[in-house]
Order: structure tokens, then C-alpha cells, then sequence
């Protein structure tokens, strides 16, 4: 039985290129995500892994409701998922999975990414019915040439890449047919060389 994960490709349906950013002390979310839609980029992926994570999830949401797709990324364990229900996240990144996250991502109602990179992992995760995963960090588990070896192992099932993609790399990952969407961080980049 194929698991929809809550719906992820729907919810991530028309956003290919998914900024991944991670906000420290003094930044800015919702001048961010304005820059983004101004882009027209309606889709972030916000990292827990500062303390800022969360409250740039609720900034973001109170400020644009329902005009943009939130994703919290690193998320490690069951115990975070309450507090990111709460602030209305729309989807949730793992950079892994272990069986007790998939069960508590699955019962959240959230779209849910969890992460794979070796055959053993995808095909674990395959085995629980899970068809659409994470692929990170892609520049350290072959790239480009790793998703086109799993595209025929694994015919069934779509990657998101990320980590070490950038602007001029994000069509080439995009060209393969297992590649729904990238993540990447050069958006933030971009915008704090603007700044």
C-alpha cells in the first residue's frame, strides 16, 4: 500500500525550487519571505536547527496566512511535532527516519519528506509504502549521478535534493525524472548579499 505522506506532493505541487533557511538571532522572517514573494517564491523550508526555527514559523504564518507553503526542516524526533502543528506548519523535512518518527509524522495530518540516501534506507522507507523522500545531503552521497543510478533501482520513488545545490547546479538535478524539487539555501544567501 503507497503511503501519501499526508499529501506532500500536493502540498509541495508547483514549488520546484524550495528555499531551505536557517534564521539566527536578528534576522528578519517575515522581510524574508517577503523578498521571496516578490520573487514569486510562495514555498520555505525553515530549519530547526536554532532556537529561532519556530518562532519564525508563526512570524511567517501570522504575517501571510495561508498565502505561503511552510515546511519546518531537521526535524529529529516525535516530540517536536505538537508545537509545529500548533503554528500551522503545512510540512515537515527530516534529513533521516527512524520507524517512531514515520508513525508520529504520519498521525500529524502534516505532510511529511523523510530523509534516505543509501539503497537500504530507500528501501526501507519503500517498504512502509513511502514513495517521495529527502535526498541530503546530496553533494556528499554522489549527486546528480547517485539519484540517476536509484532512478532505475527505484523507479517508483521521487527525491527531493538538497545540500550543496546551487542556483546554477538546480536545473540539472531538476532535468532527472525522479527529481520532483530541490532545496536550497542560496536564496538566503542571495538576499543577505542584497542587504
Amino acid at each position: 500500500m503507497v503511503n501519501d505522506q499526508n499529501n506532500i506532493r500536493a502540498v509541495l505541487l508547483g514549488h520546484e525550487r524550495v528555499p531551505v533557511v536557517t534564521f539566527n538571532e536578528g534576522d528578519d522572517p517575515v522581510a524574508f519571505m517577503r523578498y521571496l514573494l516578490n520573487d514569486g517564491v510562495k514555498c520555505i523550508e525553515i530549519t530547526l536547527r536554532t532556537p529561532y526555527g519556530l518562532p519564525a514559523i508563526k512570524a511567517i504564518r501570522e504575517a501571510f496566512g495561508k498565502e505561503v507553503v511552510i515546511g519546518a526542516g531537521t526535524v529529529l524526533g516525535p516530540e517536536q511535532l505538537p508545537a509545529l502543528k500548533e503554528a500551522q506548519t503545512d510540512f515537515l523535512v527530516s534529513p533521516g527516519a527512524t520507524d517512531a518518527l514515520i508513525d508520529a509524522m504520519d498521525e500529524s495530518g502534516m505532510a511529511y519528506l523523510p530523509g534516505a540516501v543509501t539503497p537500504s534506507e530507500i528501501m526501507h522507507l519503500r517498504s512502509r509504502g513511502l514513495r517521495t523522500l529527502k535526498f541530503f545531503p546530496a553533494h556528499l552521497f554522489g549527486g546528480k549521478d547517485a539519484l540517476k543510478a536509484y532512478g532505475q533501482l527505484f523507479p517508483d520513488v521521487v527525491f527531493c535534493p538538497t545540500g550543496g545545490i546551487k542556483k546554477e547546479t538546480s536545473n540539472e538535478y531538476l532535468s532527472l525524472s525522479n527529481v520532483f524539487a530541490v532545496g536550497g539555501s542560496w536564496f538566503q544567501k542571495a538576499y543577505q548579499e542584497k542587504r
